[in-house]
């Protein structure tokens, strides 16, 4: 409603205002199509859940192993970086050596968790200690990832050296 009003003061019609909206609606539906990692929609996609959260509107749901591990990491002086995807696209190698970079860490001290095998490549090729999480929901893998690739169904099936 504030919007219209105020939009409409400026002599814009309300069609016009609903076309308006509906291009909008459509390119962000275009870009998540194609999953596009721009900022821009990366903000927009912050800001709807950090409402939806707020609101009551959306829960999420930790698996039993999440909250445990990560103590236990702390405890043990590691540090976890999650949703770091500003930095770049997840499938490209170069974004994990920016990561790396930008928490001063080298990439050989990072263990990258996902459920996306083309993410895993690409951090495994920067360097990064590499495990596919296999969960409840996730897209299948193929029968050379399950004999290429570290798979866990639980964090408390990995093993953290001591930092080098």
């Amino acid at each position: 409603m504030g919007l219209f009003r105020s939009q409409q003061h400026r002599g814009m019609e309300p069609d016009d205002l609903q076309r308006m909206i509906q291009a909008v609606v459509d390119n962000v539906r275009w870009q998540m199509s194609l999953d596009r990692k721009t900022t821009a929609l990366k903000q927009l996609q912050g800001h709807m859940w950090r409402a939806a959260f707020k609101t009551g509107s959306m829960k999420a749901q930790f698996f039993e192993d999440v909250v445990p591990a990560v103590r236990k990491w702390r405890e043990a002086g590691m540090n976890e970086a999650c949703g770091r995807s500003e930095i770049g696209h997840k499938v490209e190698s170069e974004s994990y050596q920016k990561i790396a970079s930008s928490i001063g860490c080298s990439t050989n001290n990072i263990l990258f968790l996902t459920d996306v095998t083309r993410e895993a490549s690409a951090a495994e090729e920067a360097g990064v200690r590499v495990a596919v999480v296999v969960r409840p929901g996730n897209a299948g893998s193929t029968d050379d990832e399950k004999t290429y690739f570290s798979l866990i169904t639980s964090f408390s099936e990995l093993y953290l050296p001591p930092s080098t």
